[in-house]
């Protein structure tokens, strides 16, 4: 790293640090115009809105915007120095285009990583802040949310391969239920069933009750049917796994996403698709601020007559073109078969080949 690695790094980085401050509040300034109305049902000071819900929102806004932060701080600063002919001046002096490039990959790699930590341990804990927040005070206010399921207390779930469960009425205050039922499988017939009037989690035993019990078993004899007061239930299930929440895969960190994905696995349970694109965007995105970082030196390095106007212009459409395919791929492996590896991964490879070409073409 020599004096002019520096220069070119402390210029991005300033720039960027510039951009992130002056997004963060027209973000702020737009979602908190938004959920005015929201504020003030809460009955909350303005200093409790800021720790309950900003504190969370901020770095949310940075991550999901990280990318393209970095994207218009790189053609801001490399179109400033074109302008001025000091790309020009640099490489008239004998310094290869792939050594011009050195500062840039250097810098992009610095706020890969730093986006990669963040992403996978500590924006995931002011997700939580943030979920909490919309949980308690916005979401339960939104009745067309409220309308969405015809049972928002109610849960049928698969344990393991041959065991289903459902769950109707819990409260997670109090850890019980109105209504249960167990039903175990085999040879797609159904052998083992369990109907229960409640049940109830045992903060002592660690264990849950059923309450007025009847069980059936059917084998080669028969049906036979027995009736219970109480029964412990052995139930692979804990009491917080019984909380619906649309913001869980944002508030776990990357080793518990993967640790509850493969629990999840175990259990033989559908739809999670949208957890396994949202455990590998959170490494994908890290690499897109690199790719992101070259594209944006490539372009920005040529002097033209619309200065950095129309390098932004060209930036600015290029991000916009990433963010939609980015959404497309989502969208095709939550709601199709598209893999969630390669879901996340599409825009950077189909980027990947836009960076190569713009790089063969850049005047070196």
């Amino acid at each position: 790293m020599k004096k002019i690695d520096w220069y070119i790094l402390r210029k991005l980085l300033t720039a960027f640090f510039f951009c992130m401050l002056l997004f963060t509040v027209v973000a702020v300034a737009v979602d908190s115009s938004e959920k005015t109305d929201d504020f003030v049902k809460t009955g909350l000071s303005t200093w409790d809105i800021i720790k309950k819900y900003y504190l969370g929102f901020v770095p949310w806004i940075w991550g999901l915007l990280f990318p393209l932060f970095v994207f218009i701080a790189v053609i801001f600063v490399t179109s400033k120095m074109a302008g001025k002919s000091e790309v020009i001046a640099i490489l008239a002096s004998g310094t290869s285009y792939n050594r011009f490039l050195r500062p840039y990959l250097v810098g992009g790699i610095f706020l890969a990583s730093i986006l990669w930590v963040g992403s996978r341990y500590l924006i995931p804990k002011a997700n939580s802040i943030r979920g909490e927040f919309q949980t308690e005070y916005i979401d339960k206010n939104d009745r067309s949310k409220k309308n969405q399921e015809v049972c928002p207390d109610c849960y049928f779930l698969r344990i393991d391969s041959n065991t289903y469960v459902g769950i109707k009425d819990y409260d997670a205050t109090t850890h019980t239920a109105n209504r249960f039922f167990l039903d175990r499988t085999k040879n797609n017939q159904v052998v083992y069933n369990l109907r229960a009037y409640s049940l109830k989690w045992d903060t002592a035993s660690k264990k849950w009750t059923a309450i007025t019990v009847t069980e059936r078993r059917v084998d080669s004899i028969g049906e036979r049917i027995t009736q219970y007061p109480e029964l412990i239930v052995n139930l692979q299930i804990k009491p917080e796994e019984l909380i619906k929440d649309e913001y869980l895969k944002e508030k776990l960190t990357t080793p518990e996403l993967t640790k509850f994905i493969a629990r999840q696995e175990l259990r033989a349970n559908e739809g999670l698709s949208a957890l396994k694109v949202e455990r590998y965007r959170r490494s994908a995105t890290a690499f897109s601020v690199v790719l992101l970082t070259l594209i944006g030196a490539v372009i920005a390095s040529r002097k033209t007559r619309g200065g950095s106007g129309m390098h932004l212009a060209l930036g600015i459409i290029i991000a916009a073109l990433f963010i939609v395919s980015d959404r497309f791929s989502t969208v095709f492996a939550t709601k199709g078969s598209f893999p969630p590896l390669l879901a996340a991964w599409v825009p950077n490879i189909a980027f990947a080949t836009v960076a190569y070409w713009l790089y063969r073409k850049a005047p070196k």
